[in-house]
């Protein structure tokens, strides 16, 4: 193989963790990088955020396998750092990324007011990572790529997109490199969902880049519209408010259409629900604009309910924290991790009427894992607020496929020649390899931040 020929790899993020995905591929003297997410969770990795990525401007182009922020949030950042090149992804995904990196950019300056005004940062000032101005230089980078359509983004590289049913747009890379293929699967999903259509099998590959987000579980299959039926109507009855922390994107419209079936069929009372995100309505809007991804039609059921609440502006969301009424909350960060939901928190955690339902992963060491896990006393803002209100979980509402789907999923492809696993936790990556190995026969290797690897 000569070296105008050689292909590695580079991973920045993703790696033993499930955030800051960032893979480069370095080809014929050129570096790619596949999805420019954002850390999350606890500070010592979101302190990773802060760190100069290296060579911004060397980077020719990015790929995004979808629009959720631990993928794309980070773009915003290399552009203030002088990443100038096109960013390539589905047309669903572009769509998204207008909204959903405007919003990261509004958070990222409406936390840095707050820890300004309540002087709780160790920086003064405290400054976001980025503003509203990097957001919209970002996105003016951002070019489609039609699914199943070969697209040549260099001498000898080529793309192509194929649905992975995970949220709206979600796709997985098969990359060609002079001859040899590199599949990165992104965020799976797991065929179960109300609103999208099922993952497509994935292509046959030379190489695969696989999440194991949930590798070392299953989800159970239970009836979810049952559960929550029972759920809503407990915590309506006694008067309290049910937080739903979530991802604003995927995991919420699936709430909606739930709360809203179940409303329909007259099992739950027309409760308020309020979505307490700035992007919640075009996110909403946006889904129906692309019938192609979706099983839910007009016909088939709604994405909203009649009491239906999108709540824009920050006094607003403060307005809504201080209300006693019965009601639903659908707020972000799904991890809490940060935004609006912390507030909310910090007024019903104390009130034992109230609920907080959790509805997808919580990765280790952020405030969600440590309230699933029975924590009676949390930190907001700097401030022990006490633990009354009952804590719920269903699982079954996770965007992302579990053990037994990434198996599902990988046996369709003929023996990979390599196999990496990352976007997991280290116990949930070795637990994949250990099915990998014993299941299939093949060797599936576990990548570590900052890793190398030539091909």
């Amino acid at each position: 193989m000569t070296s105008e020929s050689k292909v590695e790899l580079e991973f920045l993020g993703a790696a033993e963790t499930v955030t800051g995905s960032r893979t480069v591929v370095h080809h014929r003297g050129k570096r790619f990088l596949v999805d420019c997410g954002l850390f999350q969770g606890p500070r010592d990795i979101r302190e990773r955020n802060w760190e100069s990525f290296p060579q911004p401007r060397e980077i020719s182009a990015v790929l995004l396998t979808h629009a959720h922020i631990d993928h794309s949030g980070y773009l915003p950042r290399l552009v203030k750092e002088g990443f100038k090149g096109p960013v390539y992804s589905s047309q669903a995904t572009r769509e998204l990324c207008e909204i959903m990196l405007l919003d990261a950019a509004h958070l990222q300056e409406e936390d840095a007011r707050f820890a300004n005004r309540e002087k709780y940062s160790s920086h003064d000032p405290a400054l976001p990572l980025y503003e509203t101005a990097d957001a919209e230089a970002a996105l003016r980078l951002l070019k489609t790529v039609d699914i199943h359509q070969p697209y040549t983004i260099s001498d000898g590289l080529s793309m192509e997109l194929f649905r992975s049913g995970h949220i709206l747009g979600s796709t997985y890379i098969r990359l060609v490199a002079d001859g040899r293929s590199i599949l990165f699967s992104g965020d799976i999903g797991n065929g179960r969902s109300r609103v999208l259509k099922p993952p497509e099998p994935p292509p046959a590959s030379d190489v695969v880049i696989m999440e194991g987000t949930y590798g070392d579980r299953n989800q159970p299959r239970v009836d979810v519209f049952k559960e929550m039926q029972e759920i809503i109507n407990r915590v309506i009855k006694r008067g309290g408010t049910l937080v739903i922390p979530a991802f604003t994107v995927g995991r919420t419209q699936e709430l909606l259409h739930i709360i809203g079936c179940l409303e329909q069929e007259g099992k739950i009372p027309p409760v308020p629900v309020y979505l307490d995100s700035p992007m919640a309505l075009d996110a909403t809007e946006l889904y129906l604009r692309h019938p192609e991804e979706l099983q839910v039609h007009n016909g088939a059921g709604p994405l909203s309910c009649s009491n239906y609440h999108a709540v824009q502006s920050a006094d607003d969301s403060m307005l809504l924290c201080m209300s006693h009424d019965p009601k639903i909350v659908i707020s972000a960060a799904g991890m809490l991790t940060g935004g609006r939901v912390l507030h909310h928190l910090k007024a019903k955690l104390p009130d034992e009427k109230s609920a907080v339902l959790f509805v997808g992963f919580q990765a280790e060491g952020t405030k969600g894992r440590l309230l699933r896990h029975g924590l009676r006393k949390v930190r907001i803002h700097h401030q022990p607020i006490d633990v009354e209100a009952e804590i719920l979980s269903i699982d079954t509402l996770s965007a992302h496929a579990d053990s037994d789907d990434l198996m599902a999923w990988l046996v369709q492809l003929p023996e990979p020649r390599r196999i990496f696993l990352n976007h997991g936790e280290r116990l949930a990556l070795e637990a994949l390899q250990y099915r990998i190995k014993t299941e299939l026969g093949w060797k599936a290797e576990i990548i570590r931040q900052e890793e190398r690897i030539p091909l």
